[in-house]
Parts: structure tokens; sequence; C-alpha cells
């Protein structure tokens, strides 16, 4: 896929510091050996060097070599980090020895690694739960300014060249936040927009807020919502192109959205749909991809200071390696 390869491009071109913190799991170390072949970033790896490089020599990689590794246990930063971890969270109540005992967690090490200014983004997920890779980004890396909201987006490489851009649509929140109040959504909004930018590339992000109303044909608290955040995406960065409510055709066909939303600079246009839930954004990336044929990419979680992203733990190697570039966009 041109996007893909444009992505992977982008990558290499402005090396960024991946961390992966679960360095001795086959599919991750496996892409990790593939992104140093290729040169896609800058790869940390979390543990031993001995059990890493042992691991390496059992799958036959020849790459590892090329990896930062660093172990909490010996590393000379590690006492640095505990204290940044300390001084982050003892107003919640963390005490120095709960401190000492998570920075020797990989996933809490790798994130105060970027924190401290060390590393650009991290990847974890193949053998962790969403929330094990969460918690340590929220905690220590925390939110993006004016951002409290953490979403995912998802890419879709569609096979319908004449909607979105060329065929390419970001869409969000499809992985985090069940019911967004209006806030939320406003900020979903937002980051979905720069991750289209950031991620797919594409310089002008036209978002659709989406909904089953268009310009009022309906009336119901939940399109409310829909035009009350649409409103508060607007304050919360000037110049977004933006628009809602509109229903899915109306923001993607130009015959329907002249129809439905005459004058609108969205209706018809749209690069970005956002989802008026997550219930929404789940069920109809899902269709897309298997009644459409389409590729979905992600879920690329934003809204987190520095890139942290969370794999499916069925994710192949090529997920990992797809990750890893797109992580390196977002960090830049």
């Amino acid at each position: 896929m041109a996007l893909i390869e444009d992505i992977i491009s982008r990558a290499k071109s402005n090396r960024q510091r991946i961390v992966l913190p679960e360095s001795l799991e086959e599919r991750t170390i496996k892409a990790a050996d593939k992104a140093l072949a290729d040169g896609i970033a800058d790869i940390i790896l979390i543990g031993s060097r001995e059990e890493i490089m042992a691991r390496a020599r059992e799958l036959g990689l020849g790459n590892i070599g090329k990896a930062t590794i660093i172990d909490p246990a010996t590393s000379e930063k590690t006492e640095e980090y505990r204290n940044l971890l300390y001084e982050l969270r003892k107003n919640k109540g963390m005490t120095p020895e709960e401190a000492a005992k998570l920075v020797l967690n990989p996933l809490y090490f790798g994130c105060l690694i970027i924190k401290n200014g060390d590393a650009d983004g991290q990847i974890s997920g193949a053998l962790s739960t969403t929330g094990e890779t969460l918690r340590p980004a929220l905690q220590i890396i925390k939110c993006s300014p004016g951002i409290s909201c953490v979403s995912g987006a998802m890419l879709l490489i569609t096979k319908t060249p004449e909607y979105g851009e060329d065929g390419v649509l970001v869409v969000g929140d499809v992985a985090v936040t069940p019911v967004p109040d209006t806030e939320q959504l406003a900020q979903i909004a937002v980051c979905t927009a720069r991750t289209a930018r950031s991620v797919a590339g594409i310089q002008e992000p036209r978002v659709a807020m989406l909904s089953f109303s268009t310009k009022g044909s309906a009336k119901h608290e939940v399109v409310d919502k829909v035009v009350a955040a649409t409103a508060r995406a607007k304050e919360l960065e000037p110049g977004l192109k933006i628009d809602g409510e509109l229903q899915a055709d109306a923001a993607l066909v130009p015959s329907v959205g002249a129809k439905k939303a005459p004058g609108s600079e969205i209706a018809g246009k749209a690069n970005v749909l956002v989802f008026p839930n997550l219930e929404v954004g789940n069920i109809g990336y899902k269709l897309v991809q298997r009644l459409g044929g389409a590729e979905a990419i992600g879920p690329i979680l934003q809204g987190i200071a520095r890139p942290v992203n969370d794999l499916s733990r069925g994710c192949s190697v090529d997920d990992i390696y797809k990750l890893i570039a797109i992580t390196a966009c977002q960090a830049m």
C-alpha cells in the first residue's frame, strides 16, 4: 500500500528512538530485527543483554546487536528514573519503596526513558493488556497539553479512491472511551485530525462529526452533543476544518453532501470521521474492514504527550513493524 510505504519512508528519513519493553517476545524481537535492518527507527530493548542476545541467536536474528539494550536491574540510569517516578507520583501517595519496585517493570521503565527525554515513543501489548500499557503512560508521560481524553484512531485504506484522501480515511474513537461527553468528543476530533497529519500525511484534515442526523434532520440529545462538540473542537483548534452533525453519506459522497448540507466545506469531502461513541466506531470500522475489504491499521493511541501505542495480543510481526514506523511518525 502506498500509504504504508510513505509512512515507512518518513520514519527512515527522521529516525526516532522507539522503546520495545517486551523484548523477549518472539514477534516483538523479530519486528525489532527487521526495523533495525531497514533503518526505520533506533530501537531500545528493555531487559538483560545476555537473555536478549541469546533469544536473537535462537531465532536466527542478525541485527539485534544494533539495538540499545537497557537492563533496569543494572542500568546506571535506574536510580535517576526511580527518583523521577517518585517525584511524579508522590502526591498520589507513591512511596520511595513502591517507586523502586515499579521502576524495574519494563513498561514503567520505558515510559520513564521517554519522560526523561531519552526516547521518543513506546510500543507494547503483544504480551500486556491495554490497561497495563496505558497505566504507566498516563501516570508518567501524561496527556498532551489541553487534552484529558485518550482515544484510538484507525487508518482505513479502502478500495474506493473517490472517498476520503484517495481512499484513505482516519477514524476515531475506535478503542478507548465508550461514551464520550461533549468535551471528550471535541478532543477526540482534534486528536484524530492531528493523527491524520502526523501519520497518514494528510496535510489538510477535513473532519466530519458523524451522527444519524444531518444539519437538524433529526432532533435528539445525542445529536445536540455532536453539534456542541463540533463547536468546542473549533475553540480547541481554531482553523481546523470541521463540520457536524453529518450522516456518513453526507460526509463522504459529494452529491449527497451538496443536497443534505449545502454550503458545507466538509460535506462530501471528509477524510477524517469522528464517531459519536465507541460502540458505533468499533462496529463501523470492522464492517468496512470485513465487508468492504478495507485494510485497517491501528488502533493508534492519541492524546498522550509522547506516543505510546498498544498492540493486540494476536498481532503479527508485520503489525509490530508497521506500528514502529507509525509511532516514529507520531513522535516527529
